[in-house]
């Protein structure tokens, strides 16, 4: 794949002066690169498949350096930053032009919160993502019955998020890798849950499909464990905050929706044209956070291109 990445690179400048979209740049560079000395007939070979190269794997490899650009010279009349700008800016013309999708994710549940959220999801015909707790859910009969709730509604889909929650001492909790890894091992059982799908408690780690990312280096032996036995490890690009002491929402509505609205336009989040939003049961637990909730969910809804989804599906590329 890399090979294929840089084949591209060695004619990306001629191309971007005779296209304009990224569309022409994907699609049209065989004829092009067929008239390089450079190019092998092993090289050929990989061009030919050139139009199954996603447009987000594209602009990976284009933001960490493995697209290659010519110097500029009495053959290469683009400086190669000029070139790589114009190239990023034709992915994202691209990219522009497809659905958006957003993945409403809700930690810590069941809690108080849990239920109003389940229905907010099925009035709005929305599908969310419930990160659980396992031991909440032993917590009440009430708790319990919320759990089932979101297990039995098609809308919500529910997820790994500890069984105790690393008791709030997280360095602790992560000091331990091996107990680490058990206490999440628990909740999926626990919960019975259907997903190897995980969000790790206190810290913002993305481990999946090759893609790692970590946000604190205390935590990074577990999530490499937990990847080891199967398990996929997301984090999030935007955070509605909660009042540690009220439990309501800090951010207004219009921060929230102008935020994802902004990063998804300048690309900006983990995958491109993809934002998961960071939120916890509990904000929602009384009516005016409720109705925090469904004013957002009304707002992303205005724009026919977003879509709501699970995790399961995350991230979808084009």
């Amino acid at each position: 794949m890399l090979k294929k990445f840089l084949v591209v690179g060695v004619a990306v400048v001629s191309i971007l002066a005779a296209f304009s979209s990224c569309n022409n740049i994907v699609g049209s560079t065989k004829k092009i690169l067929n008239d390089s000395t450079e190019v092998n007939k092993e090289e050929d070979k990989l061009v030919q498949k050139q139009d199954t190269v996603k447009l987000m794997d594209l602009l990976d490899s284009l933001n960490r350096g493995k697209i290659v650009f010519p110097p500029l010279d009495s053959l290469n009349k683009i400086d190669p930053k000029v070139a790589k700008r114009q190239f990023r800016d034709s992915i994202y013309r691209e990219l522009n032009k497809k659905d958006k999708h957003i993945y409403l994710t809700f930690d810590d549940g069941p809690l108080i919160g849990s239920r109003a959220i389940d229905s907010i999801a099925t009035s709005k015909a929305v599908k969310i993502n419930a990160f659980l707790v396992g031991k909440h859910a032993n917590m009440s009969k009430r708790l319990k019955n919320d759990y089932q709730r979101y297990m039995n509604n098609p809308l919500v889909e529910c997820y790994n998020h500890s069984y105790t929650h690393a008791n709030n001492r997280f360095h602790v909790f992560y000091s331990n890798p091996d107990a680490a890894v058990n206490d999440f091992d628990k909740c999926e059982e626990d919960l019975a849950l259907k997903h190897k799908i995980i969000r790790m408690p206190g810290r913002n780690i993305w481990l999946f499909d090759g893609t790692r990312r970590i946000d604190l280096s205390s935590g990074s032996q577990t999530a490499d464990l937990l990847g080891v036995h199967g398990y996929k490890i997301y984090g999030w690009d935007v955070e509605w905050k909660i009042n540690g002491l009220s439990g309501n929402p800090v951010q207004s509505v219009n921060e929230i929706y102008t935020r994802i609205k902004n990063m998804l336009g300048n690309k900006s989040t983990l995958k491109p044209n993809n934002v998961v939003l960071l939120m916890h049961d509990d904000m929602f637990q009384n009516k005016k956070g409720q109705a925090l909730l469904s004013s957002l969910i009304d707002s992303l809804k205005q724009h026919k291109d977003y879509k709501f989804d699970f995790m399961s599906q995350y991230p979808v590329k084009y």
